[in-house]
C-alpha cells in the first residue's frame, strides 16, 4: 500500500505573513557597512599530531579528536563553542525582533491534502506554531479527530513522525519515529480503530520505507548496528526484511542483503498497489540501482533480475496485471517510461511508453492515469496520459512554479496537488481526472501579499561559458544600487533539483528589503543526468565556478555588492559554501554553511558516506582523485593569513548523515587561522539532526540567529519598519 511521509508536506512547513510596508531600496542606514562587535576570544582547540599518508603525500589532521562524538573532551568543546556563539548572537540588537516576526508569520493553520485509508479520511494539520504536524482522521463526515500527535512523543518536540503506512484494508497502521533528528528509526504498529499498540516496537531501522503486503506484514530496511558510535560509525551493508505481524523482530525474514553477492549500501522494497509484486532496488551509491521483482502470488517464488547493473536509476511506477510501467534514465538522461511483461522484464524487452524529451521527466499515477511532470528551466509542466499512452491534456497550472506529485489510488476520480513558488504560499488544489478541472481545495492562510514581490528567472554565464539559470526574488521597487542585503543559495549535487518553493523564513528576509537568489548549478538534476554528471568527481569544480559566477552576476547587475552578499547552503550545499568561501573569500561578506560535508578526505568513513562516492570520488580511489579532493576540501584549504568572511557554521549534535565532526573541524580551522576581524562561529543545535523533523520552535530560533548574524555583519543597524 501507499505510504505517507512528512516529505510530502515540504511545501507546508514554511509560512509567511502580512507585509503592509512599501518597498524600500535597502535596510542599510550607512553608505558603507559599519563594523559589528568583535569576538574577543575563541575556545582553545587542542591540536593533535595525526598525519595521514595518501600516495606518498602527508596530510595533517590536527583536529581528528573532534570526530569522537562520545568523548568528554568533544562534549566540553561543543559546550564552550556554543557559549561563545550564543553570547555573540544574543547581543545582536534585533535578534529578538526577528524571532518575534518569524513567529508572527509562521503562526497560521497549515493543512495537507486528504487521503483515504480504509474507513477514514486522513490529513495532516498544524495549528500554527506546533512543533510537529498532527495527523487527523474523519469518518463519514463526522468531526475530525486526532489520530497521531507527534507533539506528545517527547516533551521538547524533538521526536518526530517520519513515515505513516497503512495495511491493505486500512485497519492497521505502522509508523516510524525519529528521536533527536537521527536517521535511525523505530517502527510502531497500531490498531487503527483503537489507536492501541499491537506488538513490540521495531528498532534499529534506517533509510527505510514501510511497504505492506496485504494485512499480514510489511517490508523494511536497515543496517546492522555499527561498532562504536551509532551516530558516526560506518554503515555499509543495507538489508531488506519482511516483518510478519505478531512475530518478534529477531524472527523477521531477510529478503535481500547480508551476503557478499548481495552487498548494497542502499536497499529498498516496495509492494505494487495491487499486492502482486515486490520490487527490490539495490544501490552501491546515491546514483544507479539494480532491480529485482518477486511474484508474491506464487509461494516461495524467487527474485527475478530486471536490471543487473547500476548504470541507471529505474523504478516501478505502476502495473496492470503482468504489465509493468517503469521509469528509467537508462539511455535516456532526461528519463522516460517503458513497459515490459513481468515474466521477462530484462531491458532488451522494454517498449517505450512515454519517450524522452528535452525536459526532465518525473511521473506519478492515480485515478487510472499517468501524470508526467516535466521540469522546464526548473519549473513545472504537467501532462496527463491514459494507460494506453495517449496524451489526454496538459494540466492548466496557476502560474510558474512547483507542483507536487498528482497521485492517488486507481479508483479515485479526484486527486490533489499543491502549487507554490518563491513568492506564492502553497495552495492545495483538487483535480478532477475526467474533466481536467482544478479547484482550490485549501487556500493558504498566510498573511502575505504576493503582489508586493517579484520573482524573475535570469540566465548568467559560468566560467566555462555554460548558461546557468537563477531565480531572483525581492520586493517590487527594489533599487539596483548594490546595497541590498542578498542571500545566494545553492546545492549543486546528487541529481537534486532546486525548484521554486515558498518559505516563511525567506519571506521575512525579503520583508527586510533582502534579495533571495537561487542558482540551479551543475551537479543538480534540473537538466537531467548529463547536468548532474557535469558536477561530479573530477568535474566538481564546475559547481563552485557556477556559484561564484552567480555571485559575480548579482554584483554586476547591482542587486548587491560583496559588502552585502551572503552565501548559504546545507549538506552538499554546505560543502559548496565551504569550498567557495575558501576559494573566493573576497566575494562575500557572510558565509553560512549548514550541516556541511567539509572534510572531503574522510567523508566516506562515517555512517553511509561511502555511498556518496558517485558524486565525490574518494581519496583512496586514485592519486588524481586524491589531489583533486585535496585542492578544494574546505577543512584542508583554510589558510593562515587570509581574511575570511563572517561565518556562522550550523550543525546538529545528532546528525548521523553528515556527522557534525565536519563542521567542528572546519570551525576550528577557521578560528585558528582567520586573519581578519570577522567572526567565525559555530552554532551546534543539541538533540537535532540533519534537519528533518526539527521542531518549529528550534527552526524559528535558528533562522533568527542566521538572519540576525547576516544583517549584523552587513552593517544593518535596524530592521525595516
Amino acid at each position: 500500500m501507499r505510504k505517507y511521509t512528512l516529505l510530502c508536506l515540504a511545501g507546508l512547513l514554511s509560512a509567511c505573513g502580512n507585509d503592509t510596508t512599501q518597498p524600500q531600496q535597502s535596510t542599510v542606514a550607512a553608505s558603507q557597512p559599519s563594523q559589528p562587535s568583535q569576538v574577543t576570544s575563541y575556545p582553545v582547540t587542542r591540536q593533535g599530531d595525526v598525519v595521514d599518508s595518501y600516495f606518498g603525500e602527508q596530510v595533517a589532521d590536527p583536529y581528528r579528536w573532534l570526530e569522537d562524538d562520545r568523548s568528554d573532551e568533544t562534549a566540553a568543546w561543543v559546550k564552550a563553542e556554543n557559549e561563545v556563539s550564543f553570547n555573540y548572537l544574543n547581543k545582536i540588537p534585533y535578534r529578538e525582533a526577528l524571532k518575534q516576526r518569524l513567529q508572527e508569520l509562521w503562526n497560521y493553520e497549515k493543512t495537507s491534502a486528504p487521503f483515504v485509508e480504509g474507513d477514514y479520511r486522513y490529513f495532516y494539520k498544524n495549528d500554527g506554531l506546533q512543533n510537529q504536524y498532527v495527523v487527523y482522521r474523519q469518518k463519514d463526515g463526522a468531526q475530525a479527530e486526532v489520530f497521531l500527535d507527534p507533539n506528545t512523543f517527547s516533551s521538547d518536540g524533538t521526536t518526530s513522525l517520519a513515515q505513516l503506512s497503512f495495511s491493505k484494508d486500512g485497519s492497521i497502521a505502522a509508523y516510524s519515529i525519529s528521536e533527536g533528528g537521527s536517521d535511525w528509526r523505530k517502527i510502531i504498529v497500531i490498531d487503527v480503530a483503537t489507536g492501541k499498540k499491537i506488538e513490540d516496537t521495531l528498532v534499529d531501522v534506517k533509510f527505510s520505507g514501510i511497504s505492506w503486503f496485504n494485512n499480514e506484514g510489511f517490508y523494511y530496511s536497515s543496517y546492522d548496528k555499527p561498532e562504536g558510535s551509532e551516530l558516526s560509525a560506518k554503515t555499509d551493508q543495507h538489508k531488506l526484511y519482511y516483518h510478519h505481524l505478531g512475530q518478534q523482530q529477531s524472527q523477521d525474514t531477510l529478503v535481500f542483503g547480508g551476503t557478499a553477492e548481495q552487498k548494497r549500501r542502499y536497499v529498498s522494497g516496495s509492494v505494487s498497489d495491487d499486492g502482486r509484486y515486490l520490487m527490490v532496488s539495490g544501490a552501491l551509491s546515491t546514483s544507479g540501482n539494480d532491480l529485482f521483482i518477486k511474484d508474491l502470488t506464487v509461494p516461495n517464488s524467487e527474485l527475478i533480475n530486471v536490471l543487473d547493473h547500476h548504470n541507471s536509476d529505474t523504478y516501478l511506477l505502476h502495473n496492470q496485471g503482468t504489465k509493468l510501467f517503469l521509469v528509467t534514465n537508462l539511455n535516456a538522461p532526461n528519463q522516460k517510461i517503458v513497459t515490459v511483461d513481468a515474466s521477462n522484464p530484462a531491458p532488451e524487452n522494454w517498449t517505450d511508453f512515454i519517450v524522452e524529451t528535452e525536459n526532465v521527466l518525473s511521473a506519478s499515477v492515480g485515478g487510472g492515469y499517468i501524470f508526467a511532470e516535466y521540469m522546464v528551466d526548473a519549473t513545472s509542466k504537467v501532462l496527463q496520459f491514459d494507460l494506453d499512452g495517449k496524451q489526454v491534456r496538459e494540466i492548466s497550472l496557476p502560474g510558474i512554479g512547483s507542483v507536487s506529485s498528482i497521485e492517488g489510488k486507481p479508483e479515485e476520480s479526484v486527486l490533489y496537488y499543491s502549487f507554490n513558488n518563491y513568492k506564492t504560499p502553497s495552495t492545495i488544489y483538487s483535480f478532477d481526472v475526467n474533466s481536467g478541472k482544478s479547484t482550490v481545495y485549501a487556500a493558504s492562510a498566510a498573511k502575505f501579499n504576493s503582489a508586493d514581490y517579484v520573482s524573475t528567472q535570469e540566465f548568467y554565464t559560468s566560467k566555462d561559458g555554460t548558461k546557468i539559470p537563477m531565480i531572483i526574488t525581492h520586493k517590487k521597487g527594489l533599487q539596483l544600487d548594490g546595497k541590498n542585503p542578498t542571500i545566494l543559495y545553492g546545492y549543486g549535487g546528487f541529481n537534486v533539483s532546486l525548484t521554486p518553493r515558498f518559505s516563511v523564513a525567506n519571506a521575512v528576509w525579503m520583508e527586510q528589503g533582502g534579495v533571495y537568489a537561487v542558482a540551479n548549478l551543475r551537479g543538480g538534476g534540473e537538466y537531467g543526468k548529463d547536468w548532474h554528471n557535469a558536477g561530479t568527481q573530477l568535474k566538481k569544480q564546475n559547481v563552485f565556478d557556477d556559484f561564484i559566477a552567480a555571485g559575480e552576476y548579482l554584483i554586476s547587475q547591482q542587486y548587491t555588492s560583496s559588502d552585502y552578499l551572503a552565501i548559504r547552503g546545507g549538506s552538499n550545499g554546505g560543502l559548496l559554501v565551504g569550498a567557495v568561501m575558501t576559494q573566493r573569500p573576497d566575494l562575500m561578506k557572510v558565509a553560512l554553511p549548514a550541516v556541511g560535508v567539509l572534510d572531503m578526505l574522510r567523508y566516506h568513513t562515517f555512517t553511509a558516506g561511502a555511498g556518496w562516492a558517485y558524486d565525490y570520488g574518494t581519496a583512496e580511489q586514485s592519486e588524481e582523485m586524491f589531489k583533486y579532493l585535496l585542492a578544494y576540501s574546505p577543512v584542508q584549504n583554510v589558510k593562515a593569513g587570509v581574511a575570511y568572511p563572517a561565518t556562522l557554521v550550523t550543525t546538529g549534535d545528532h546528525d548521523d548523515r553528515v556527522v557534525p565532526a565536519h563542521s567542528f573541524k572546519f570551525a576550528a580551522e577557521l578560528q585558528a587561522k582567520q586573519a581578519g576581524n570577522a567572526p567565525t562561529l559555530i552554532r551546534i543545535e543539541t538533540n537535532a539532526g540533519h534537519g528533518a523533523g526539527t521542531p518549529v520552535s528550534k527552526t524559528i530560533e535558528q533562522y533568527a540567529d542566521i538572519f540576525g548574524f547576516t544583517l549584523y555583519n552587513m552593517g544593518v543597524k535596524e530592521l525595516a519598519k
